[in-house]
């Protein structure tokens, strides 16, 4: 072990000071007009689409100790949505603490709506909780900070302006929504949800009304205890430092709604077989008949299949009656046999086109053929398969954080941006650290080719430093030793609390849900370091129950449970190895016999561009003092850990794709300006990009 490295890395409490305002081309070149305005959701499109991303109204208010929330007498200023009020590119610089409201409120045009037409607004992700009203009136409520959700506004919007509105700007100070716990309240059971579930009573609240005849008024309240509560937040902390980030809150991914028919398709679910070259579709729709139709086509835009079966035949209901205008919703199942198909890969990662139509409604999506599996090769090593074939997984670490936009990419083409060099770097796949990114990032993925490792995002309480951090560190025989089910562990871990883990347990559904149909994704990550971290076997295996096509990383670091499909370490400090599974495996493992060996996290070492860093201080595991020193290291340890392969490797996750305020180990700098493996005059051309 290098005792060094390990003194230099170890965290210290200090005061980093204000950040140094860095932005990325794409902040410096930004149009607040035309922010992040492409459609949110390239699997699940429509045409009738409106960004509402932009400036907004805002304003930070005192919770009080009352479960109602009373909108603001006067707002604080504008703040440029989806970017966070602690980020650069709001406009604003200031944090939401635990005791305080956002508000945010917007004037917006009312769509030209046709007979059994409904509109539905969409939020990307809002970090944590929040209550939605329109035109005064509640529409819903949502708590978690990482997936998106909708509410249907067509008779908020419809709604008649009450007799003496004025033209002015609406008088919000004397309303009052009752949001229960969805905005006031601590982490547990959500009591509201997506499209609009357990809505609140909204009290009075005839204030916030447009001025007629063509507007309507959005507003809502956001309320995130941050590292105060017990939430999934990822790497935000109030008070950041080393390896926790800036805490952020509120909006943080787009906004935008649609008009949609009344009889639609509600959701797809799509099923690849690369195998049997063939394509299952579960498509949901509202309405007890008419013909869903599903037309196919290949990466060369020839159509390789269709196909159409009537709603009301052969389909069964899943769920209420979303309105008396909608009717039921039902499942249609349709499957298409294609004939011979490409298969995905990251040097040919070819997309197919699909078209769902069901009566005047029509969804674009995509979808990709390939197999991913772990299993033992010919010399009886457990690996990593793509398509059949063995495939080493040259990883990098991704944070997902920008200089000025903090969790929110200033623009789709920065999303772009990281990929593409990650891959011109000569890696072939992300883990997506403790986050869940926009839906055009996985996108991008998909049409690139880069393999991703998708983590689930950590919570729970407070963590006990030598639990999580140096014990494991210096003592590698208590990895194997320590069981995650004890209630003494979990209180050090910080997961003790039992709404917290059904909070987790909830939103990891969601995210697998949410992203299962990205063909680029090829991993689910549970646990990291053992933040927040309880009983990786059972949560190991439901995941693998919801989700049998793709393997999972139960624990990544340490405290191993021996389940999952990989044996998965952080080595930071000894010299890179293959270590033996010494965990007795446990459900599914046991039954597969074996796992694969993954080094999920490494390297790290550090190099501070002059000009581009956001702090003084840096932070990282081996510092270096010129670029040229800088790359040997990172080439020798790339190296180091490629050469393992023969003796078991099936994965390595280098630390990482930028720098994140202190920490200055990136290959890119935090403003994505300098790509530190670049040389003046080599193939890659200058380090300036």
């Amino acid at each position: 072990m290098d005792i060094k490295r390990v003194l230099a890395s170890a965290p210290r409490d200090h005061d980093p000071g204000a950040a140094r305002p860095l932005l990325t081309r794409w902040g410096e070149a930004l149009d607040p007009d035309s922010v992040r305005s492409e459609h949110p959701r390239p699997q699940f499109a429509r045409d009738r689409f409106t960004s509402l991303n932009g400036w907004w109204d805002y304003a930070f208010v005192p919770m009080g100790a009352h479960r109602t929330v009373r909108p603001p007498d006067a707002f604080d200023g504008r703040i440029l949505v989806p970017f966070s009020p602690e980020s650069l590119l709001s406009g604003v610089g200031r944090q939401l603490q635990p005791d305080e409201l956002l508000w945010y409120v917007r004037r917006v045009p009312v769509p030209a709506l046709g007979e059994n037409e409904r509109c539905l607004l969409h939020f990307e992700a809002v970090d944590f909780a929040c209550a939605c009203c329109v035109n005064g009136q509640v529409v819903g409520t949502h708590e978690g900070g990482y997936l998106p959700f909708s509410f249907d506004i067509t008779e908020a919007i419809a709604a008649e302006v009450p007799c003496g509105a004025k033209d002015a700007e609406p008088d919000v100070g004397a309303s009052e929504a009752r949001v229960g716990n969805a905005a006031t309240g601590v982490v547990g059971d959500a009591g509201g949800g997506a499209a609009g579930e357990g809505r609140p009573d909204c009290e009075g609240a005839t204030d916030l009304i447009p001025t007629p005849p063509r507007e309507f008024v959005v507003a809502l309240c956001v309320r995130d205890p941050s590292d105060e509560g017990t939430q999934p937040r990822g790497k935000q902390r109030l008070k950041s430092g080393g390896i926790w980030y800036t805490a952020q809150s509120g909006i943080w991914q787009p906004v935008w709604m649609e008009v949609v028919p009344a009889r639609r398709v509600l959701a797809l679910a799509l099923h690849p077989d690369a195998d049997s070259c063939a394509l299952t579709v579960d498509a949901d729709v509202s309405g007890d008949a008419g013909l869903v139709r599903v037309y196919v086509c290949d990466p060369t835009g020839r159509q390789v299949g269709a196909g159409a079966a009537r709603a009301e035949e052969g389909s069964v209901p899943v769920g209420e009656e979303p309105s008396e205008q909608v009717g039921p919703a039902r499942r249609v199942r349709l499957r298409l046999d294609l004939g011979e198909v490409r298969r995905w890969s990251p040097d040919d990662p070819c997309l197919y086109d699909i078209t769902v139509r069901f009566g005047t409604d029509v969804v674009r999506s995509y979808t990709a053929f390939r197999t991913v599996k772990v299993a033992p090769d010919g010399t009886g090593r457990f690996c990593f398969f793509l398509n059949g074939e063995p495939l080493l997984l040259r990883g990098v670490l991704d944070q997902g954080y920008w200089s000025d936009g903090l969790m929110t990419a200033p623009s789709d083409a920065a999303l772009a941006f990281d990929i593409q060099a990650m891959k011109d770097a000569g890696f072939n796949m992300l883990r997506k650290h403790l986050k869940v990114e926009a839906d055009r990032w996985y996108y991008h993925c998909d049409r690139l080719g880069m393999l991703v490792w998708q983590d689930m995002v950590s919570g729970g309480g407070a963590y006990d430093g030598w639990e999580t951090s140096y014990k494991p560190t210096l003592w590698r025989g208590s990895w194997d030793r320590y069981e995650d089910t004890s209630p003494t562990h979990q209180r050090r871990l910080g997961a003790e609390d039992a709404a917290y883990q059904r909070q987790w347990l909830r939103e990891c559904r969601g995210i697998v849900a949410h992203l299962r149909a990205h063909p680029s994704v090829v991993t689910w990550v549970l646990f990291n370091e053992g933040w927040g971290q309880f009983d990786a076997l059972a949560c190991a295996e439901e995941i693998h129950l919801l989700d049998p096509t793709r393997p999972i990383d139960a624990v990544s670091g340490w405290y191993d449970q021996g389940a999952g499909d990989f044996q998965s370490v952080h080595n930071y400090f000894r010299p890179l190895q293959v270590y033996r599974d010494r965990r007795d495996l446990a459900g599914y493992a046991r039954l597969a016999g074996g796992r694969a060996f993954a080094i999920s996290e490494f390297g790290g070492v550090v190099h501070a561009v002059a000009g581009h860093s956001a702090f003084a201080g840096t932070y990282g595991y081996g510092a270096t003092d010129t670029p040229a020193e800088w790359r040997a290291e990172v080439r020798r340890t790339l190296d180091t850990a490629g050469a393992l392969e023969g003796a078991g490797l099936s994965a390595y996750v280098y630390t990482q794709l930028s720098d994140v305020e202190e920490e200055c180990n990136g290959i890119l700098t935090y403003d994505r300006r300098v790509n530190k493996l670049k040389e003046d005059g080599d193939e890659c051309g200058s380090a300036e990009m």
